[in-house]
């Protein structure tokens, strides 16, 4: 009985001090990240077509800001998700603006059209840790999303879009 006992528990513990670990790899990513309360700090940015995005721009909406890059394999799986974001709430009061560190605008606009986003994308195209939003927002690590409250304040940091997702499902009722 014992020995039938044995395998169960240990997958099971082995599995645990996976998600647990992996709790707190994400804790460590979104650690230094402006907290909860804090003012969105302002920025304006260039469109691939040369255009202007502010944060300005949608007060009185909640804001999804995504900081990614298109070379970026983590960036790349939490897309969809982010997708499916953009798609849930289009028509609810919630922007998503697509924030990259590429470097290179024919690999980024590339990446726009073969995603498929539709949402502002914007970018400084300068290497990430160079770049002026990089300083305002504190990114450690990407993909890294912010939400931002109707106030313009941050409500909520994560690396995982679905975890953005779950908290707008508690704001857009």
């Amino acid at each position: 009985m014992k020995r039938k006992l044995f395998l169960p528990a240990l997958m099971l513990g082995i599995l645990c001090s996976i998600f647990m670990t992996k709790a707190q790899d994400d804790s460590k990513y979104i650690a230094n990240l402006l907290p909860a309360g804090t003012v969105a700090p302002a920025f304006k940015l260039t469109t691939p077509d040369g255009k202007y995005v502010a944060l300005a721009d949608y007060k009185g909406k909640y804001v999804v800001l995504d900081f990614f890059a298109s070379w970026c394999p983590d960036c790349r799986k939490e897309m969809p998700e982010v997708i499916n974001i953009y798609n849930t709430y289009k028509d609810k009061n919630v922007v998503v603006i697509g924030i990259s560190f590429d470097t290179d605008r024919a690999k980024w606009t590339d990446y726009i059209t073969q995603a498929g986003l539709k949402y502002p994308q914007v970018s400084e195209l300068k290497k990430w840790k160079e770049t002026e939003i990089n300083t305002l927002y504190k990114i450690q690590w990407i993909p890294t999303l912010y939400l931002i409250g109707k106030d313009g304040k941050v409500l909520y940091t994560s690396i995982h879009a679905a975890q953005i997702n779950e908290k707008l499902k508690t704001q857009i009722k």
